[in-house]
């Protein structure tokens, strides 16, 4: 039986993946229209070896949110920045190996005999939230969302 606040713990994951990067309002921005406080956000994920591949600008329930999409080490990681420079959601390609054994066993049975795209950890205010699995089967594709404790979350939220 599941206790209580395994419970909520599992409705805020739901949650705050269904507010996940999701803007009708999303365009890309030139670096040298950053304000000074996302530049210095951007600029420290470079310092730890990342590239910058591209970067947006969107506006969501009436704030402003910066995007910089990242490879670091061979693998893609996409990092949403508010205004003031401070990091709120990062989402970072990571290896089925390196997923907790529960959250494993949820995706093989989601995956079936389709294929894995790639998967990614889902992390808001420095804290894991959940895993986000791209799967294609045949011409179709679907996103598998898993909680950290290996359970299967409903799909995201329309934007």
């Amino acid at each position: 039986m599941r206790d209580a606040s395994s419970l909520k713990l599992t409705a805020a994951a739901a949650c705050l993946m269904a507010t996940s990067l999701t803007s009708a309002d999303e365009h890309a921005v030139k670096r040298s229209s950053l304000p000074p406080a996302v530049e210095a956000a951007v600029r420290a994920q470079q310092t730890a070896g990342a590239k910058v591949r591209g970067l947006s600008v969107e506006t969501e329930g009436g704030s402003t949110y910066y995007e910089a999409e990242l490879r670091v080490s061979g693998h893609s990681k996409d990092v949403l920045i508010d205004s003031a420079g401070t990091v709120v959601e990062v989402e970072e390609e990571v290896a089925v190996d390196s997923l907790p054994a529960a959250v494993q066993h949820t995706l093989i049975a989601q995956v079936r005999d389709g294929r894995l795209v790639s998967i990614e950890a889902l992390t808001r205010k420095g804290v894991l939230v959940g895993y986000e699995a791209h799967v294609r089967h045949g011409a179709s594709k679907s996103e598998v969302r898993i909680d950290p404790e290996g359970r299967l979350l409903g799909p995201e939220a329309p934007g």
